[in-house]
C-alpha cells in the first residue's frame, strides 16, 4: 500500500518565508457559486479543503487563489466553502484559524495551525489533527455510522488503553449480551445450506446484524461500495453479520441466480476486505478475521438464487473503509495521511513516563494542545524551564529594545563599520521587545551557514511581525534567498518544534553595508503578502510566549530517553551548556571542556559537530570523533553526523579527509601507541590558512587509570571552558558523587593535576529529583546474581523495562566471570536478554565494566564489586559508576566496601 497520495492540482510555491499553496482558480462570492455544476462546485471545494487542512496540519501558512470570476470588487467566499472551513474545525468561529483578503483578483487564506480545538460539549478532549474525515465506522443500535474526529480520538484512545491493559473490555461483553440470542439464532442460520424464499429470519436487525438487499444490475459494484463501511463498523463495534438479500422486515429475498457470478462476486469481496487499512497497537499483526456463507434461496423445489452472509470477527485495534481524509505538507508535495501515520498522529506522540522519569522531569509542551508536529519536550526538575530560559537568554524590558547577545552585538559594531548606525536606523520604529544577534542564525536552526553573510538579527517587538534581518557586507546573489529559507525555517520550528499557537509569520528582510548598495532594494520584505494584523505581537505576552517557543527551538536536543520510550523525546540545554554551544568556533579552534560528571559533555560534543558541519559546510566524513571504548564509538557513530573511532583506531590509521576532530572522555585516554595529541594538532593544522576545530571534552574526576593521558598540562590549556552544572543524576546519586569526588579533591592520584579539580568549588548540583542509592557489602558471587535478578523482576513489575538497567563490573575478565551466572539467575525469572554496551539501543540489560561504559547512561545501574589493583584511582572508579545511573545505583560487594 503506497504510503503517500500527492495531490498535483495544488503547487506549494517556494519563494516565500512561508508556506504557500496556490490552489489556482476558484470560483467565489454566493451568486457566482450558486451558478456552477454540481460537480465543479465540489471540486473546487475539494481543493481549498484538501489545502486548508495540509496547512492546518503542518504548523499553518497562506491559501492563495484567484477569482475565475474575472472581477476585482471584494466578495464573500461562498456559503459552501465557509460551511466546508467550519466543517474542519468543527467551529463556527472562523477567525480562530483564518484570517482573509483580497487584493484586485486574488483572494488569500491566511491559516493558523491546528492546536487542538476544544469541541463544544467536551473541552478537554482534543483530537490532535484535522481530518475532513476518520475513514472510520461503528455500529450504533442498527445503524453503520461514520466517526467524527472527536468519536475516533475517544475511540482510539480507548481502543489502545485496552490493549495495553490500562482500561478495563467490560462495556463490550456487557452490550454483547443483550443481544446474544440474536448472535445464536442468526449463527443458526449462517450454518445452513438452504433457506426459502420469503421465509422470516427469526431475529430483527440489531447492533450486531445489518440487512441490506441485492440491486437488479451492477450487483458487485454495490456489494463492493458497502464492504467497507460495514466491514469496518462490524470489526471496530464487537463484530456481526452482513446479510446480503434480506429486506428490512427479515424476509429472505436472496439474489436470483442468473444476475449473480459467485465466483466473482466471492473476489472482489475477499479483494475489498483484504485492502481494509488496519492499524495494531498490539503485537500481533492479523488482518481482518471474516468468514463468508453462500445459502441456497428456494422456491419450492427450485433454486431460485443466492442469499450472501458475511461474519465479521471482532477485530483487536481498529479497521479503516480506506484511508482518513486528511493531509499535510510533505516537503515540497501535499499529500494525504495513510491510516497508520494518521492514528499515530492522532493518538499523539506523548510518551507515558515512569513514575520515576515522571518525579524526575516536567513536560515544557502540552501535546493536547499543540500542533500537531511537536514532540514532546522535557527539562529535568531542577533546572531551568522554558519560561527561566527565556528570561535569563532574552528577557524583554518593558519600555524599550534589548540587544542580545551584548557581548556579540559589541563585537559585531566594533568589526562593522557603519553597522550600528544602519541597525539602529531600521530599529527606530520599534519601542518594546528583544532584538536577538547571532552570526548565522541559519546555523543555530541546523542549515548552512552563507559565506559573506555579516550577522542575522531576530527582532521579536510589540506591534509587529517577528522580522529576520540579514546582513550583507556586499550585494551578492543568494542572499534574499538565504534569508527567506532561514525565515521559512524559524517560523517552521517555532511552531512545529517550539509549539508557539498563536498566529505568527517571519518577514525576511536583508539589509547591506556597502556604499554601492542602496539598502532601500534590499530592506523590502521578501513576501508581497501583506498578513493580517492579528499576525503582530499585541502585548508582552504574546512576546514571552513566542521567545519560550525559540528557546525550545535552539536549546533542544533529543534526549537519550527517546530510544527507551520509544518516541522521539527533547530535552532542553541548560543556560550554562547553550553558552558554550554559541562560542564562535572561528575564534576557539582549540578548546578543552572540562565538565563534571553528568554535566552533559557527550551531548554538547555531539551538539558542536552538527554546528562544526553548518560553520564550515563540510560533509561528516570530513568530522572524526575520538573517544576510548567501542560502546561509546558505536553511539555516536549511529547518529550520523561524523567518523567515529577509537584512540586505538585513530593511532593505527591514516586521516586524509580529516579536518576537524572532537575528542570525548579524554582523561581516559593513554599514550601508549603513541603522542595522540599531536597527531591530532597536526591533522587540524593541515590547512594553514584555515585550521580545522579541535575540541578536548575531559572530566578528571572520571580518570580510570594511572598512566599518561597524553593531555597537555593544565597551564597549557590555554583556551578552557567549565561545565559545572549536574544535570543527570538523582539526588541521592549526586550526593553520593559530591562525596567520593571531595575525597579525590583532597587526594588527587599522581597522574591528576590538583588544580583541576578546583572546579568542584563551582558544582551546581540539581534539586529535588527523586532517585535512590543502595549498598550491599558482605555477598557471595551467588548472592549477588540472585539479588540482581530479583530486583530487575521487581523493576519490570513497576514498568522498566531491560533496556532500562546496565549491570557493571570492574574489568572485562569480571564481566565474563560473571556472565554465566547472571544469566543463570535470570533465566529462572525469565530474563534472558543480555548483552554488552556496543548494542545501546537493543531491548536487552547492558553487562559490561565501568571503563567501557564511560561516556554512556541508564536509568538503574547495578555495580558489582567495582575494585580495581590501583587503590589511588578506587574513588574516581566509584565516580565513574555512580555517574552512569540516573535513578537508581546499587554497589554490590563481595567484602566490606
Amino acid at each position: 500500500m503506497n504510503t503517500k497520495e500527492y495531490n498535483s492540482s495544488l503547487a506549494l510555491e517556494l519563494s516565500y518565508p512561508d508556506l504557500v499553496i496556490n490552489i489556482g482558480e476558484v470560483t467565489l462570492g454566493e451568486g457566482n457559486r450558486k451558478m456552477l455544476q454540481k460537480a465543479q462546485r465540489d471540486q473546487e471545494k475539494a481543493r481549498v479543503t484538501q489545502a486548508v487542512c495540509a496547512l492546518l496540519n503542518s504548523g499553518g501558512g497562506v491559501i492563495r487563489m484567484e477569482k475565475a470570476n474575472k472581477e476585482e470588487r471584494r466578495v464573500e467566499l461562498g456559503l459552501d466553502l465557509e460551511q466546508s472551513l467550519r466543517d474542519l474545525i468543527d467551529s463556527s468561529n472562523l477567525q480562530a484559524f483564518f484570517e482573509f483578503d483580497q487584493p484586485g483578483r486574488s483572494f488569500y487564506i491566511f491559516v493558523k495551525s491546528w492546536s487542538g480545538h476544544p469541541f463544544a460539549e467536551d473541552s478537554s478532549v482534543r483530537p490532535r489533527i484535522c481530518s475532513l474525515s476518520s475513514s472510520l465506522y461503528c455500529r450504533s443500535e442498527t445503524s453503520v455510522l461514520p466517526m467524527d474526529s472527536k468519536d475516533a480520538f475517544d475511540f482510539l484512545k480507548k481502543r489502545k488503553a485496552k490493549i495495553l491493559g490500562k482500561e478495563p473490555s467490560g462495556e463490550s461483553v456487557n452490550v454483547l449480551n443483550q443481544n446474544l440470542n440474536n448472535l445464536r439464532l442468526a449463527d443458526l442460520v449462517f450454518q445452513k445450506d438452504h433457506i426459502e424464499h420469503g421465509e422470516i429470519l427469526p431475529f430483527p436487525e440489531c447492533q450486531f446484524i445489518e440487512f441490506k438487499q441485492f440491486g437488479t444490475k451492477h450487483i458487485q459494484e454495490y456489494v463492493k461500495s458497502i464492504i467497507p463501511q460495514y466491514v469496518s463498523g462490524f470489526a471496530n463495534s464487537g463484530g456481526g453479520y452482513l446479510f446480503i438479500g434480506v429486506d428490512d422486515k427479515s424476509r429472505v429475498l436472496g439474489c436470483a441466480k442468473e444476475n449473480v457470478d459467485l465466483r466473482s462476486l466471492e473476489s472482489v469481496i475477499a479483494k475489498a476486505i483484504s485492502t481494509l487499512p488496519v492499524v495494531h497497537f498490539c503485537c500481533s499483526e492479523p488482518g481482518v478475521e471474516y468468514r463468508t456463507k453462500i445459502i441456497n434461496v428456494f422456491k419450492g423445489r427450485e433454486l431460485y438464487g443466492y442469499l450472501y452472509v458475511i461474519k465479521v470477527q471482532p477485530f483487536c485495534c481498529s479497521v479503516f473503509s480506506g484511508n482518513p481524509k486528511s493531509w499535510m505538507v510533505n516537503g515540497k508535495d501535499i499529500c494525504s495521511l495513510t491510516a497508520k501515520k494518521w492514528v499515530g498522529m492522532m493518538t499523539g506522540p506523548e510518551p507515558e513516563l515512569l513514575s520515576d522519569l515522571a518525579e524526575a522531569f516536567e513536560s515544557q509542551l502540552n501535546l493536547s494542545h499543540r500542533p500537531p508536529l511537536c514532540r514532546p519536550v522535557y527539562s529535568k526538575k531542577g533546572l531551568e524551564c522554558k519560561a527561566d530560559l527565556q528570561r535569563h537568554l532574552f528577557p524583554v524590558a518593558s519600555g524599550h529594545l534589548r540587544y542580545t547577545p551584548e557581548s556579540l552585538w559589541t563585537e559585531l559594531s566594533s568589526e562593522h563599520e557603519g553597522l550600528e548606525e544602519l541597525i539602529n536606523r531600521h530599529m527606530h520604529p520599534f519601542s518594546q521587545g528583544i532584538l536577538i544577534f547571532s552570526r548565522s542564525w541559519a546555523v543555530d536552526l541546523n542549515l548552512h551557514k552563507k559565506e559573506g553573510v555579516i550577522c542575522d538579527a531576530l527582532l521579536i517587538a510589540q506591534n509587529s511581525s517577528p522580522i529576520l534581518y540579514t546582513i550583507l557586507g556586499e550585494q551578492e546573489a543568494g542572499g534574499q534567498s538565504y534569508c527567506t529559507r532561514t525565515a521559512f525555517a524559524l517560523k517552521q520550528k517555532l511552531v512545529n518544534t517550539g509549539g508557539y499557537t498563536g498566529k505568527v509569520c517571519v518577514m525576511a528582510k536583508v539589509l547591506c553595508l556597502s556604499p554601492q548598495c542602496t539598502t532601500e532594494c534590499l530592506e523590502g520584505a521578501v513576501s508581497p503578502i501583506d498578513y493580517p494584523g492579528s499576525y503582530s505581537l499585541g502585548d508582552t505576552q504574546q512576546v514571552e510566549a513566542l521567545l519560550q517557543a525559540l528557546v525550545i527551538v535552539l536549546l533542544g536536543f533529543r534526549s537519550f530517553l527517546s530510544d527507551q520510550l520509544g518516541c522521539e523525546v527533547l530535552n532542553l540545554l541548560t543556560a550554562q551548556q547553550y553558552e558554550l554551544f554559541s562560542t564562535n568556533l572561528r575564534k576557539n579552534r582549540e578548546l578543552f571542556v572540562h565538565g563534571l560528571p553528568g554535566s552533559g559533555k557527550t551531548i554538547m560534543a555531539m551538539k558542536i559537530m552538527e554546528k562544526i558541519r553548518n560553520v564550515f559546510l563540510c560533509e561528516t566524513r570530513r568530522i572524526l570523533y575520538i573517544c576510548e571504548n567501542q560502546p561509546l564509538r558505536n553511539f555516536v557513530s549511529n547518529k550520523k553526523i561524523c567518523q567515529a573511532v577509537t584512540r586505538k583506531t585513530f593511532m593505527t590509521n591514516v586521516f586524509e579527509d580529516i579536518q576537524h576532530i572532537i575528542i570525548d572522555e579524554a582523561q581516559n585516554f593513554r599514550t601508549e601507541d603513541g603522542d595522540w595529541y599531536r597527531k591530532a594538532k597536526t591533522i587540524i593544522q593541515r590547512a594553514k590558512a584555515c585550521p580545522g576545530i579541535l575540541w578536548i571534552f575531559l572530566d578528571y574526576f572520571q580518570t580510570s587509570h594511572l598512566s599518561c593521558s597524553g593531555l597537555p598540562p593544565l597551564s597549557d590549556q590555554n583556551s578552557k571552558e567549565e561545565l559545572t552544572r549536574v544535570v543527570r543524576n538523582a539526588d541521592a546519586i549526586g550526593n553520593f558523587l559530591q562525596e567520593e569526588m571531595r575525597v579525590i579533591r583532597n587526594n588527587p592520584p599522581h597522574n591528576i593535576p590538583p588544580e583541576s579539580l578546583e572546579m568542584l568549588l563551582e558544582a551546581e548540583w540539581s534539586p529535588s529529583i527523586q532517585g535512590s542509592i543502595t549498598i550491599k557489602t558482605n555477598l557471595t558471587l551467588q548472592q549477588i546474581v540472585t539479588y540482581v535478578a530479583e530486583t530487575c523482576n521487581l523493576l519490570f513489575r513497576t514498568g522498566y523495562s531491560q533496556k532500562d538497567i546496565a549491570v557493571l563490573v570492574s574489568t572485562a575478565a569480571e564481566m565474563e566471570r560473571y556472565k554465566h551466572e547472571l544469566l543463570r539467575a535470570m533465566r529462572k525469572k525469565r530474563i534472558v536478554q543480555l548483552s554488552d554496551a556496543c548494542d545501546m539501543v537493543g531491548d536487552h540489560i547492558v553487562l559490561d565494566s565501568v571503563r567501557r561504559f564511560s561516556g554512556l547512561e541508564r536509568s538503574i545501574v547495578f555495580g558489582i564489586h567495582p575494585r580495581t589493583p590501583e587503590s589511588a584511582i578506587s574513588h574516581n572508579i566509584l565516580v565513574c559508576l555512580a555517574s552512569r545511573a540516573r535513578q537508581h545505583l546499587y554497589i554490590l560487594w563481595h567484602g566490606e566496601c
